[in-house]
């Protein structure tokens, strides 16, 4: 198949146009400057040169398509519009990224005992609003004859195949733990995150891309952590003593932004991807405790 990937040279889409090349597809990718252009290319990905504003490119770029992955960002409404608009009428997938802190609960650091399914009602956080409305407005498309699917991953963690090799999270925490000689976290960091390794993510965007129906929504994870169960992790990887510090949000927010302190660092994320796996997934990847002490992240300078 030809396939359209955004986010070509990102970590997700970087590795998902990886993994789709190597399954024999026509993979074209959207990138921003030429040397990615040229780092995509070297990778089987035939470089198509723009931006999520460039809704001309976007369109065209699509209909050449028989599938488009919307890797590049959660929540850019016009390249969503765009790319839709370019694929209605004619039955083509279109598979877009979402992220699971759309149920995400701003806690400061402290444990949620909260656990959402693909069905369990809820009401996102006002920083979560807009991409909760657009995946709505995404799904939407199935009634204007196209096959949207949306992919909503937890906590990635590994190394992934993208230009850019690192998720979010684990190398924040790990570039802290460097900085400070110790791991730390936001508030008392008992606050739990689900997570998916990159190997095992990757998968479920081909499968989708096989058999989904129009209109699925999916959580990818395999197991939840708390961010304290991380830092104690990187400790033990990076050879430091004693337990992990706790710092203010106000530390966390001079580190991460303040958004990012409080929704990503310091919420609860805690999703099962009951769907996925009723498709056929079936992650294998080894668990983020391992990783962090035993696979890619060990002698890093992330």
């Amino acid at each position: 198949m030809k396939i359209f990937c955004t986010g070509a040279s990102g970590y997700i889409g970087g590795s998902v146009a990886t993994h789709l090349v190597a399954a024999g597809h026509q993979v074209t990718g959207l990138v921003r400057t030429q040397d990615k252009a040229d780092a995509v290319r070297a990778r089987g990905i035939e470089p198509v040169l723009g931006t999520l504003d460039d809704a001309a490119v976007l369109s065209q770029a699509a209909k050449a398509a028989d599938v488009v992955v919307n890797a590049a960002s959660a929540d850019h409404k016009g390249a969503v519009v765009a790319l839709l608009d370019a694929l209605a009428g004619s039955g083509k997938s279109f598979i877009h990224t979402s992220g699971s802190s759309i149920v995400g609960t701003p806690a400061r650091g402290e444990r949620c005992d909260s656990v959402f399914d693909e069905d369990t009602p809820f009401t996102p956080s006002s920083a979560r609003a807009a991409r909760v409305a657009l995946n709505e407005f995404i799904l939407s498309y199935r009634d204007k004859g196209c096959r949207p699917v949306i992919i909503c991953p937890s906590l990635i963690y590994g190394a992934g195949h993208g230009v850019k090799p690192d998720s979010v999270q684990v190398p924040y925490l790990i570039r802290l733990a460097r900085k400070r000689g110790n791991a730390a976290h936001a508030g008392p960091g008992e606050n739990i995150w689900s997570d998916v390794h990159i190997d095992d993510l990757v998968p479920l965007y081909a499968l989708a891309i096989e058999k989904a129906p129009a209109g699925s929504f999916y959580f990818a994870e395999n197991g939840e952590h708390s961010m304290r169960q991380l830092c104690e992790a990187i400790n033990r990887m990076m050879g430091f003593k004693g337990p992990p510090a706790a710092i203010s949000m106000a530390e966390a927010a001079a580190e991460w932004g303040e958004g990012t302190a409080e929704n990503t660092m310091a919420s609860n994320s805690r999703v099962r991807a009951r769907r996925a796996r009723q498709l056929g997934w079936t992650p294998t990847a080894r668990g983020v405790i391992e990783e962090i002490e035993l696979g890619c992240y060990r002698g890093q300078d992330s």
